[in-house]
């Protein structure tokens, strides 16, 4: 099993990134809102969506959301809520893989968010997995990826400790390694200990923008953080790109 489907489906994954809520994915809507400006009705994909809290917040805004992910927990668990906020008629969750194309040409935005790329060991699979977000847009289609900021990431290299509301302890420790930003994940509990990792290809801007010229995107405009703020690479806590297919 690969590293993300043992991570990503773990009930540990939603205790390390709980503070990643609802008010956390509105901001990041605020800023597709605010400066990608979807039109009313819009057809919008949310590629390795996890449990759906990003496709929510789209689906509250009245935008028709596609949300897909591998993990059919996560999946589960996003049809769910969904449905408990009465948004059956704005999104659908499928499960899927991102290197395959949801659709051709059906999308009028493609979006994916916190780093929920760079995962496959092989850089041709990750550039298989873009292109494929490529596929799905219309011509005149936008494409939003929230990436780590490689700078500011291996600045900031290290270990941290911290306990839960709910009495777990996480402990994480970070390193660079062949070109990948490495990460151990120990939670504990009453004597119980569990180990998860996380290995992402640490991409930096100048690799996207060569990945993203060669399935058929051009960069268009970038962000630092989730208010939309100017991209300072030594600084910036994210890398957002905002791409469009090339002319």
């Amino acid at each position: 099993m690969s590293w993300y489907e043992e991570w990503f489906w773990s009930d540990a994954y939603t205790r390390v990134y709980d503070h990643r809520d609802d008010t956390d994915a509105e901001r990041l809507v605020d800023l597709i809102e605010q400066n990608l400006a979807p039109a009313s009705g819009s057809h919008l994909l949310d590629i390795g969506c996890g449990r759906g809290r990003h496709a929510r917040a789209l689906a509250r805004r009245d935008w028709q959301v596609t949300g897909l992910d591998l993990s059919e927990d996560a999946i589960a668990a996003a049809r769910s809520q969904a449905a408990d906020e009465g948004l059956d008629e704005t999104v659908s969750f499928q499960v899927g893989d991102m290197r395959t194309p949801v659709c051709d040409g059906c999308a009028d935005g493609v979006i994916n968010l916190f780093t929920s790329f760079g995962y496959f060991d092989a850089d041709a699979e990750n550039e298989r997995a873009l292109a494929a977000m490529a596929t799905a847009l219309r011509p005149d289609g936008w494409f939003l990826q929230d990436f780590l900021n490689a700078p500011q990431v291996a600045a900031s290299l290290g270990a941290s400790e911290y306990e839960t509301e709910d009495g777990h302890t996480i402990h994480q420790d970070r390193w660079i390694e062949d070109g990948r930003v490495n990460k151990q994940i120990t939670v504990r509990r009453n004597g119980h200990t569990e180990t998860f990792q996380e290995s992402v290809r640490l991409y930096t801007l100048s690799d996207l923008t060569a990945m993203y010229a060669r399935v058929g995107l051009d960069v268009v405009d970038l962000f630092g953080d989730y208010d939309g703020g100017d991209y300072v690479p030594d600084e910036s806590p994210r890398l957002l790109l905002h791409a469009v297919p090339a002319s």
